[in-house]
């Protein structure tokens, strides 16, 4: 993986993050890995659940090549530091082709004739990204949501996509153990749909959608797209086909969430 300057080391003797010109509530360095310590620090993420508003604070983190992101540590997961990280085990996101990547997961797991259409879009953007990932954070956290304890953290990374890979993260290991390969794709959403990394759990992660399908067509479309970097999604469904996952799960929606058995 690629790696840029890591401001997170600042942390350890400034745990307010002033030093970065940010204010922090109190929380935790980790380079926990399954195959020991990192090198350096992998994120940081707060010691309190998280509430409405605090995406939004954590903003000025950018400029300093930090980017924002909830971790659900609940659902007996606990925090990431217990995740089995593997930064050392991926790649560099840009050095793999999304449409490539999904091509291949279809043909692995799509229904022997079911052939390949290619890739949905690109859509116009109805909203900023950056504010439609603060609009999904904020109705994330105000409860009732697919997450059960989220906590705010930061990653360095350079773009939104590239969160899962910078963490080493192996959510989706049964599906793809390079997690770049999905980094790849989710770069190529970032592009055609505004999507930004909102949230991530052990095996689940939730994407904001800034340009979201508006016709049943392109809905279906994307599906196809979702089935191929998560089948679980379609195939758990309680109507397991694209056409049903595009009209409840996909058409105009401002959150997609996936989740690897």
């Amino acid at each position: 993986m690629a790696t840029l300057p890591n401001p997170l080391p600042k942390l350890a003797a400034d745990p307010s993050g002033s030093a970065l010109g940010l204010r922090l509530p109190a929380g935790s360095l980790v380079d926990t890995t399954d195959e020991g310590p990192w090198r350096e620090p992998l994120l940081w993420y707060a010691d309190e659940r998280a509430l409405p508003g605090g995406w939004a604070a954590l903003e000025p983190a950018r400029r300093t090549g930090l980017l924002p992101v909830v971790l659900d540590v609940g659902d007996g997961h606990d925090g990431p530091d217990r995740w089995e990280l593997l930064p050392g085990e991926v790649s560099y996101p840009g050095d793999h082709d999304a449409e490539e990547v999904l091509a291949e997961y279809w043909e692995e797991y799509a229904a022997e004739g079911d052939a390949w259409h290619g890739p949905a879009g690109p859509f116009p953007h109805a909203q900023d990204p950056d504010a439609a990932a603060a609009g999904a954070a904020d109705a994330l956290l105000d409860g009732g949501g697919p997450l059960k304890d989220p906590r705010l953290a930061l990653v360095p990374a350079r773009r939104s996509a590239d969160i899962p890979t910078a963490i080493g993260w192996t959510g989706p290991v049964n599906h793809e153990g390079d997690t770049a390969r999905l980094s790849a794709v989710l770069r190529s959403w970032e592009d055609r749909f505004g999507i930004r990394v909102v949230a991530l759990g052990f095996d689940h992660l939730l994407v904001s959608v800034a340009a979201p399908p508006v016709s049943l067509a392109d809905a279906e479309a994307v599906a196809a797209e979702h089935f191929a970097f998560c089948p679980d999604n379609v195939l758990q469904g309680a109507d397991p086909t694209l056409r049903a996952y595009a009209e409840h799960q996909v058409l105009d929606q401002r959150v997609w969430h996936f989740w690897w058995d």
